[in-house]
């Protein structure tokens, strides 16, 4: 059962690489402030999409596998849209998602 991580994961990464070519083909914002916001959204997606992948090698992978993907759909899902929709008020799940990011490593800290 552990190893359904494994799959969220490459579900995870595909679409961060996928997110990753549009941002650098497609993604044209008015506001240019808001490539960065689009770029900190994937950079985070991808690299928390491999700490998905390494969720059924601790000996809790449901809760760090649970705790990283709520944290990345959170935190990168809210900076996705407010980059998208050019506004700042669809980015207010982003500190949510964040500190659930960042419980996920102290997770790995004492659980892993």
């Amino acid at each position: 059962m552990a190893h359904m991580w494994f799959k969220v994961a490459g579900l995870s990464g595909a679409s961060a690489v996928g997110a990753a070519a549009y941002g650098a083909h497609g993604y044209k914002p008015d506001d240019p402030n808001f490539t960065k916001v689009y770029q900190n959204a994937n950079s985070f997606h991808l690299l928390h999409s491999a700490m998905i992948a390494m969720a059924p090698m601790t000996r809790h992978p449901h809760v760090i596998g649970g705790m990283f993907t709520a944290g990345t759909v959170l935190f990168s899902g809210s900076c996705y849209a407010a980059a998208l929709s050019q506004d700042k008020a669809m980015g207010k799940l982003a500190p949510v998602g964040g500190s659930a990011l960042i419980a996920a490593w102290l997770a790995v800290a004492a659980l892993a």
